[in-house]
């Protein structure tokens, strides 16, 4: 049974230890979108070209993580990056079993 908590936890763990295949197995083949400024409706390979490259978040910490609805994950978080600069933002996850189909990112603030 898909747990769709989880599924977004490991997307973020992903992220605090740059394990490509620990984000590549969370993240569907087909019919992946993905949209942050000034990135709108990308699509999978293109994310991998132009996002994960930047995946310098040494740690996050949720803010809010809950369910909408069966199918959407809200998650607001606070991180640090790797030049211990910190930030918040908001991201809004559609997801199909144990995969991400989508990904809304809203930037929020420095901290």
């Amino acid at each position: 049974m898909s747990d769709p908590l989880e599924t977004v936890r490991k997307s973020y763990r992903a992220y605090e230890t740059r394990d490509r295949d620990l984000i590549e197995s969370v993240i569907a083949e087909d019919g992946f979108v993905f949209s942050a400024p000034p990135d709108v409706g990308i699509d999978r390979e293109t994310y991998f070209e132009r996002c994960w490259p930047n995946a310098t978040l040494d740690t996050v910490e949720f803010v809010r993580l809950c369910e909408i609805g069966q199918d959407e994950v809200l998650a607001t978080y606070e991180a640090t990056r790797q030049d211990g600069t910190k930030f918040r933002n908001t991201e809004i996850f559609g997801i199909d079993g144990d995969q991400i189909k989508s990904v809304e990112v809203y930037f929020g603030w420095d901290l």
